[in-house]
């Protein structure tokens, strides 16, 4: 965790043009610069840090919670409350200088609510498209299994598009674009299940869990000079982010090997016993994704077999329903998932260790 109190907004040799007043410096970087992964490194953990300073002994849930977003995709924070989950989300969004909105998801909540609508203009004699929340680089859903099923699917076509269509016009998102939803457990009182299609569409889904003990212990004694997520410094712009998502995809390669072992990985949940549903094509592209991107905060050059195992419990055991039996029976998606990756022969790659950084 980093020692400094105000981490210094990411920089970096490469020269970018001069900041606007009040934005973070940072490296302007394409994704073919010698230091490319250097500075996509030094990015991703002064981030890490600036989170943690809210988040004390959760370095594991950061990671995981930015590698979804330098891998362009969405993330599901369970958990029950109180640990945690909406401070992470909004950690993260005062780590950036872009703009973000947050969604309190209710019963009552309308899908306009969050796309937005269009409105007949007498001024104009002509319908304007009002942009709804989710028109922001990192949209918060709280709660977002407390709202009806038909609010809750006005999110798929923007999850998966990055538009959305009002009236037959559709309208794009900001790049880049990441929701990050939190939801308590379904057996809670008045939540709803979130349906298959949508929970496909989230790339991970983490859970915080309790503090330790000392950790517990700080907050709830209130230390003095306990960071707050309003005193969070930005570290670095949404278009920085933008170029460090290239970075991550154009940079880091998957050799042939690595990319068979997560469709493997993936196809082995849909013939598993214990499983009524795997993963689909989705949940193996989001494995090769998210793990490049570790690979990327690492400052390599390709993708590992153990970046596909660190990452495939949050990829894809939110995509898995099990069986009555299985459940029944006491089996879990983490225990499905770790059953398989025990017998899933596991690629040895050779020639990695001098791969191009």
């Amino acid at each position: 965790m980093s020692t400094n109190p105000h981490p210094a907004p990411v920089g970096g040799p490469v020269p970018g043009p001069p900041a606007d007043a009040g934005t973070p410096a940072g490296p302007s970087v394409a994704y073919h610069a010698p230091d490319a992964l250097r500075l996509f490194r030094e990015c991703f953990h002064a981030l890490a840090d600036n989170v943690e300073r809210v988040l004390t002994g959760k370095r594991e849930v950061v990671e995981l919670a930015l590698t979804a977003l330098f891998a362009e995709g969405h993330l599901l924070v369970e958990d029950v409350p109180g640990t945690g989950k909406t401070t992470l989300a909004r950690a993260i969004s005062a780590s950036l200088d872009a703009t973000c909105q947050r969604v309190q998801f209710t019963p009552d909540l309308l899908p306009s609510d969050i796309t937005g609508v269009s409105m007949f203009r007498q001024t104009t004699n002509a319908f304007e498209f009002l942009p709804g929340p989710v028109f922001a680089n990192i949209v918060i859903g709280d709660e977002i299994n407390r709202a009806s099923p038909k609010t809750q699917s006005a999110l798929l076509e923007v999850m998966e598009e990055g538009r959305v269509t009002v009236d037959g016009v559709a309208h794009p998102v900001p790049r880049p674009f990441m929701v990050v939803a939190t939801q308590n457990p379904v057996d809670m009182s008045g939540t709803y299940p979130l349906p298959e299609a949508q929970l496909d569409r989230f790339l991970m889904r983490i859970t915080v869990g309790y503090p330790d003990t000392r950790s517990e212990v700080r907050v709830a004694a209130g230390a003095v000079g306990t960071p707050v997520v309003e005193t969070l410094p930005a570290i670095a712009a949404a278009h920085h982010i933008g170029e460090f998502i290239e970075v991550a995809r154009n940079r880091v390669q998957a050799a042939e090997p690595v990319v068979d072992y997560a469709v493997r990985i993936a196809q082995a949940t849909r013939t598993s016993p214990h499983v009524r549903l795997g993963a689909g094509p989705r949940g193996s592209v989001a494995l090769i994704r998210a793990a490049k991107v570790r690979a990327a905060s690492q400052e390599r050059g390709h993708v590992l077999p153990e970046d596909i195992k660190a990452l495939a419990e949050p990829v894809l055991t939110h995509r898995l329903l099990l069986s009555p039996d299985a459940e029944l029976s006491g089996w879990t998606a983490e225990a499905v998932l770790a059953d398989i990756l025990s017998v899933v022969p596991t690629p040895v790659v050779g020639g990695l260790a001098g791969a191009r950084r």
